[in-house]
């Protein structure tokens, strides 16, 4: 071992007396001495002697802070922050003031040496008395506001669960009743009945997003698109690519929806690439709505508010802008020409539409009507209103 390094720890160094701070705290956490003080401070008050009360008293109070303060430090650095503690603080030390501040006004207003008004404090009292009443009943008005707001997060969140489940039973339910065991649709007309009766029922039942969740599954599952049946059985054919074969003139769709979203709010929705052409939207609420590639092809939009819709890429019409025209009651839609597969859009609100190209705002502008007209961006100057004009085909 090196002669200059410390010899090591032994009995001895167990022994050495702690520093005197740690030994006097031991010696008032002692219970004798807890215990003799406590004696003393009540044979002072039996005496009664002052000089012996007050100095044991004074000890009593000392032993009980140091045993209080560990734990109440504990608690204030818990649950307040340094902001609380400082405003906690301030208002002990304003009291005090206000009270030092009346007890210098009346000493001066008597003229004699600075004492206690006491009128002054005790409606001193009463105001803060006051003070506090109204926290107390202000912090009542807020746990109450606080404990409706929880029920209310929880009811909408129990209620967001509900919902799911029921629409992920009603994916399944649609899924057995179209399939066939060998995972090959097999879509009956009473099947398809059905299928249309239950999506109707759902659609009746569920927010806007559940809606929106609805149409992008059957949009992505291919059941809102007319597929081609062969004229035999009225089965879809296969495209030969692993999927089956669209025909826009003469398919059959497996649920066709109709008028189940007339008049439904589907504002600030996710309906990218869905298919709903053909449906009836009337009065229906589309503002922020993402339609972005979807298929609006003849679709009825008529009073429809689309203030503020994603717009890209989606498709309005068949053919071109200059030949195109909406759908109607009668004729048949030329797909070619355009004719009668364009969107209805008569009095519909275009304010503040995104993604609109100069195709799809020549339709709007020649196809909208004076209300319509007045709210596609980039004003409609320049492209005729085709609805003033003797037209051949019934409006839809």
């Amino acid at each position: 071992m090196l002669p200059d390094s410390p010899p090591p720890p032994g009995p001895l160094a167990r022994l050495t007396p702690p520093d005197p701070p740690l030994r006097l705290a031991r010696v008032l956490s002692h219970p004798a001495i807890a215990i003799l003080s406590v004696s003393l401070m009540i044979v002072g008050w039996l005496l009664p002697s002052r000089w012996l009360a007050i100095p044991a008293t004074l000890l009593v109070l000392g032993l009980c802070l140091r045993v209080l303060w560990l734990p109440f430090s504990h608690w204030i650095r818990r649950w307040l922050s340094a902001q609380q503690q400082l405003m906690i603080l301030a208002v002990i030390t304003a009291i005090v003031a206000g009270v030092s501040l009346l007890t210098w006004v009346g000493g001066a207003q008597t003229g004699d040496r600075p004492g206690v008004n006491w009128e002054a404090v005790g409606a001193l009292a009463e105001a803060f008395g006051a003070i506090g009443q109204i926290s107390v009943a202000l912090l009542a008005a807020y746990v109450s506001w606080r404990q409706y707001v929880i029920s209310r997060e929880l009811t909408t969140q129990q209620n967001r669960i509900t919902q799911q489940q029921t629409i992920d039973g009603y994916f399944q339910g649609i899924s057995d009743l179209i399939l066939d065991e060998e995972g090959l649709l097999e879509d009956w007309p009473p099947e398809r009945a059905i299928a249309e009766g239950r999506t109707a029922a759902i659609l009746s039942g569920v927010d806007g997003e559940g809606k929106a969740k609805i149409i992008r599954f059957l949009s992505s599952s291919k059941l809102l698109t007319p597929l081609k049946r062969d004229r035999r059985l009225g089965r879809a054919i296969f495209d030969g690519l692993g999927g089956y074969e669209e025909d826009v003139e003469f398919g059959v769709r497996v649920i066709d929806l109709a008028a189940m979203l007339a008049g439904a709010d589907l504002s600030n929705t996710d309906l990218r690439w869905t298919e709903l052409s053909e449906a009836n939207l009337v009065g229906a609420n589309l503002t922020n709505c993402d339609l972005s590639r979807a298929n609006l092809s003849r679709t009825i939009l008529h009073g429809a508010d689309l203030s503020g819709a994603d717009l890209s890429l989606a498709r309005l019409f068949y053919g071109l802008a200059e030949t195109a025209t909406p759908r109607d009651r009668l004729n048949p839609p030329d797909y070619a020409t355009g004719t009668q597969t364009g969107t209805v859009i008569e009095n519909a609100d275009f304010s503040e539409v995104k993604g609109l190209s100069e195709d799809q705002r020549y339709y709007c502008c020649a196809w909208g009507g004076e209300i319509t007209r007045a709210t596609i961006p980039g004003n409609c100057e320049g492209i005729p209103n085709k609805l003033q004009a003797p037209s051949p085909w019934p409006k839809a």
